[in-house]
């Protein structure tokens, strides 16, 4: 990562085989609140797929962490990074139990936001959000994003295709083209 990521309570850090305890026990204790809007990894085989998923070009793990602790406290997930004329990436996060609404995903967000743009050179970040996952709208709100429209059957969640509404945080700098941001 060239651009540091870390804010006055938290930093994001790559996430990696050796997180596989407490990733496992903050999501556990999460499940009440991740239910019915995403399910994480609960199985040291299911976080060795996502590890290995999120090592992949296309995608980046980034664990939101305590910062005077280290602790976990969240999760956001660059996915689909498309390079080319696009240059976006599908936007997934989620808070642990523990740490919900302490402020600690705004800032992961904007930090990760910023490493979307300025390390990645993305123009484009999407979240897809279910319209009743109300704590979700509010974060990506308070962090600049704009609802772009609404996606009946997008994704199939808790056995059924559920809508989403699509909330788009676009970098600022429009005029820079695809081929120029390799050079900035």
């Amino acid at each position: 990562m060239n651009q540091p990521l870390s804010s006055t309570r938290v930093r994001l850090r790559h996430v990696a085989l050796a997180d596989c305890d407490e990733f496992l026990a903050l999501m556990h204790k999460s499940r009440e609140l991740h239910h019915p809007w995403i399910f994480p990894p609960l199985s040291a085989s299911a976080f060795e797929q996502y590890v290995e998923r999120m090592e992949r070009d296309e995608n980046e793990g980034l664990l939101v962490c305590e910062r005077s602790y280290g602790r976990i406290v969240g999760v956001i997930n660059l996915n689909n990074i498309v390079r080319g004329a696009l240059l976006s990436a599908s936007l997934g996060y989620y808070a642990g139990a523990t740490y919900s609404g302490q402020g600690y995903m705004i800032e992961g967000l904007e930090l990760a936001k910023n490493h979307a743009f300025k390390n990645l050179l993305l123009h484009r970040l999407e979240a897809n959000i279910q319209p009743g996952n109300h704590r979700s709208i509010a974060l990506v709100k308070r962090c600049g994003f704009t609802k772009e429209g609404y996606s009946p059957a997008f994704l199939f969640i808790d056995g059924a295709w559920r809508g989403h509404e699509r909330w788009t945080y676009v970098d600022d700098r429009d005029s820079i083209l695809p081929g120029q941001r390799e050079h900035q």
